[in-house]
């Protein structure tokens, strides 16, 4: 049996079945994917613009998912990196659910917001500066129904990481792991680094190989991660 769950957040404009693929990697690790509104089973729901918002919707589902006798892990990239250090505290001050660790990866602190942002800028600047902030550009994104589909969700989730503030400024008393692509030139070293003022049960600092989306490529990182 698997000795911890690992909560799954999503990126921007990603969906829970990006992670499908990660249950097999380790068989001390089982994986549970967030499912996020905006996309795939909840495409009929609207998106959160509101990193707090979102964290009041997706605790009550969570907690029903996960075994409460198995230690918890809660991982999350980018614009879910900042969802699943929200999560973590809400777990910490609310719930006597085990947390294990956070890991968050692609991300700077929470703390620091991007000089340069694509909210509110029109759809084709809009999706230039999110691909400038993603380090790639979907190619199915150049075709007009998959782009009038999932542009929403992707301003949605794009605003609610750009207007995003912290809860609290207290570190939290679980350990964080901070993942950055060692050719990541979105994210660099000493930002990733900044995670480490955000907890007092120490710090981890990983950086597999690949860019700002190594974990496309390398998820297996991001779950030896686990357990660092």
């Amino acid at each position: 049996m698997p000795r911890v769950t690992l909560i799954c957040v999503p990126f921007a404009g990603a969906g829970g079945s990006f992670f499908r693929e990660w249950d097999h990697l380790s068989d001390d690790v089982e994986v549970l994917p967030v499912s996020l509104p905006g996309r795939e089973r909840r495409i009929d729901q609207a998106p959160y613009r509101n990193v707090q918002r979102a964290v009041n919707g997706l605790l009550p589902d969570l907690l029903a998912e996960v075994d409460r006798d198995r230690p918890v892990a809660v991982f999350g990239h980018s614009l879910g990196a900042v969802l699943a250090f929200e999560i973590v505290r809400r777990l910490v001050d609310y719930t006597d659910l085990p947390v294990s660790r956070l890991l968050v990866s692609g991300s700077p602190g929470p703390t620091t917001r991007r000089e340069v942002r694509a909210t509110g800028l029109p759809d084709d600047e809009f999706l230039r500066q999110v691909g400038r902030f993603a380090g790639f550009t979907d190619e199915a994104m150049t075709f007009d129904g998959v782009r009038d589909m999932v542009l929403p969700t992707l301003r949605a989730d794009v605003e609610m990481h750009e207007n995003y503030r912290p809860s609290s400024r207290d570190p939290l008393p679980v350990p964080i792991t901070s993942l950055r692509g060692r050719s990541d030139e979105l994210v660099d070293t000493g930002q990733a680094r900044e995670w480490e003022r955000e907890t007092t049960a120490g710090f981890t600092l990983v950086e597999p190989e690949g860019g700002h989306m190594y974990l496309v490529d390398r998820p297996e990182d991001v779950v030896r991660a686990v357990g660092s």
